[in-house]
């Protein structure tokens, strides 16, 4: 093949002439000038050839055919139908010479673009193609989900450093009180003894002036009854200096820093450890339409429903003063139960063993409950035009996704949000909440759904019908499964089971466990076998 700009004709470089190709011969695999396609299509040999525009062969130009044998490096030139293998004239003795399908290459290759195998090989790659595209997406959403989880944890540790830092400059502006408090302490003890001492000194310095005026100008008489008692009174002042001056202290202001600080500035080296999580993803890759007649596939065999078993495992009632209305429920990735009460606005977490853990105040009255994902859950409610996706710990809303009417069920696969919202419509969105598609269904009486690996279940209250298969048990008093192809069904749970009235199940896949809620609120928890 010619590679470059131009493209030269073949049989004019034979001649040792350079000369561009305004065609190109598909059989010959060599360009032509005008001239020369004139004489290629008059002859004989060639006339049926197809020749291609230039602009044309630029488009197949690295597409790589051989037409050669691999093993004798001759040109192919049979097919056996057979064996669906294209055959050079050394292979047909060698391994076909018994075959009785043996046709030229030429009668095989008749009506190539019709046939079933190109078109098959068209639908796979289109198939795998969206498959690539949708991991594509898949991965790009959980790119994006790193970049809430990094604004997230930078939050918490601003907050964090925030708290500490309020709560430090609190510890600090106590212990400054505490520091003058106990400073201006010892200072007025300081000044309560200074005061003394100042009152004694303007005494003795009273009492020397007055002594010395009474030896100069008294007479002996009054010096020597002067002196004796002026002794007398040194010697009470003397004891009552000694006094004030033995009860004299010395303060020396120190602090004792909390242990704790000392860690934290001494021994504390992080402020906290970034942790990574990892969980397999196994991303949805439907297989192709791809050589099915060479492939031998292994089909699952189906479960048959008259095995399934269900072993209870617990029951309990949901305390309320007052009235309950349960619509949905879930089984968290921790094992608790999360049931959805629409009469208060609140969801209601439980134990596996019935213990209460918590009532969650959520923003309307909710309805459906998926569960996404180890972390977060996804809500609807009945009376809002929104869902909204939670942590499953905190229950903070982490994304609020608005919609044009109020939902009612939700389920989750492969990453895609299909929502009940609308009349006789299945909303279908990715966890940022962009819309991808828009599902009709047959009636608008649709209040619940769930999804499988590659089919969506829902079923009709007012005509009691469960379209495609799963779990029900709307508007009476059984639990039925259906067999996947949708020929049988067993009845699981009867109102002799204690079943009554049943407004929510949920069947927990991975654990294998069935959770079933009435209105009343009476919960029974169920391994499936």
């Amino acid at each position: 093949m010619a590679s470059g700009k131009h493209v030269p004709c073949g049989p004019c470089r034979y001649d040792d002439v350079t000369k561009d190709a305004k065609r190109w011969c598909t059989n010959c695999e060599e360009g032509l000038c005008e001239d020369c396609e004139n004489d290629h299509r008059k002859c004989k040999i060639s006339r049926t050839h197809k020749a291609i525009s230039i602009e044309d062969y630029r488009k197949i130009e690295n597409v790589s055919i051989s037409q050669v044998c691999n093993h004798h490096i001759e040109k192919l030139e049979w097919f056996c139908k057979t064996h669906d293998e294209v055959l050079c004239m050394v292979c047909v003795p060698l391994k076909h010479k018994a075959c009785f399908g043996v046709i030229p290459i030429r009668a095989a290759s008749t009506n190539a673009r019709q046939s079933t195998a190109l078109s098959d090989l068209e639908e796979a790659i289109e198939g795998t193609l969206r498959n690539v595209k949708q991991c594509i997406m898949n991965r790009e959403s959980a790119s994006k989900d790193i970049d809430k989880q990094e604004l997230a944890i930078k939050t918490t540790i601003i907050e964090t450093r925030t708290k500490i830092n309020g709560h430090l400059d609190k510890m600090q502006e106590k212990l400054l009180r505490d520091l003058r408090s106990t400073s201006h302490t010892c200072k007025s003890k300081y000044s309560n003894l200074f005061r003394k001492l100042e009152s004694k000194k303007e005494m003795l310095t009273k009492l020397r002036e007055q002594t010395q005026h009474m030896k100069q100008f008294s007479s002996d008489i009054q010096v020597f009854l002067g002196t004796r008692q002026v002794n007398q009174q040194i010697r009470s002042e003397v004891r009552s200096i000694k006094t004030v001056i033995g009860a004299t202290k010395d303060y020396e202001l120190k602090v004792a820093i909390h242990s704790l600080i000392e860690k934290l500035s001494n021994e504390v080296e992080d402020f906290g450890q970034i942790n990574v999580s990892e969980c397999a993803r196994k991303l949805a890759f439907r297989d192709p339409k791809i050589d099915q007649a060479q492939i031998e596939i292994n089909v699952p065999t189906l479960r048959n429903i008259s095995d399934v078993k269900l072993q209870l495992i617990k029951t309990f009632k949901i305390q309320r003063n007052a009235e309950i209305f349960i619509v949905g429920c879930a089984t968290l990735p921790n094992g608790h139960l999360l049931i959805a009460n629409s009469k208060e606005n609140q969801l209601i977490e439980y134990s596996d063993t019935g213990e209460h853990i918590r009532d969650i105040p959520v923003s309307g009255m909710p309805f459906g409950i998926t569960v996404i994902d180890s972390n977060r859950v996804g809500v609807t409610y009945s009376d809002m035009e929104f869902l909204e996706i939670t942590n499953n710990n905190t229950f903070n809303v982490e994304k609020k996704i608005s919609l044009q009417n109020s939902c009612c069920g939700i389920s989750i696969e492969d990453r895609r949000l299909y929502v009940i919202s609308g009349d006789s419509t299945i909303q279908v969105l990715d966890l940022s909440g962009r819309q991808l598609d828009t599902l009709n269904m047959p009636s608008n009486s649709v209040l619940h759904i769930t999804t499988g690996r590659d089919r969506i279940f829902y079923t009709d209250y007012d005509k009691n019908i469960l379209h495609c298969c799963s779990l029900k048990g709307y508007n009476s008093d059984n639990i039925t499964i259906i067999q996947q192809d949708g020929k049988d069904s067993k009845t699981l749970l009867t109102k002799s089971d204690g079943l009554y009235n049943p407004t929510a199940v949920y069947y927990d896949k991975e654990k294998r466990t069935l959770l079933i809620c009435n209105y009343k609120g009476e919960v029974a928890l169920y391994k499936v076998d």
